[in-house]
């Protein structure tokens, strides 16, 4: 079973992903696949957040 560090990094691996992909929706002017993308970055969030991370300096969406 993963410790609390493996779970965060994971996590916030997975979390800078899903802004780029967010971010590059946005440009595309696709909002169905933008929207999909902002469910999993807000669970994200909420995954990191319960776990004590601060997202200032990562989180580049801020939404």
């Amino acid at each position: 079973m993963p410790n609390n560090a493996e779970i965060i990094e994971r996590t916030v691996q997975d979390f800078q992903k899903v802004q780029a992909h967010m971010k590059n929706a946005n440009e595309e002017n696709a909002t169905k696949t933008y929207e999909g993308l902002k469910n999993d970055y807000l669970s994200l969030k909420a995954v990191l957040t319960s776990l004590g991370v601060n997202l200032t300096d990562i989180d580049r969406i801020k939404e």
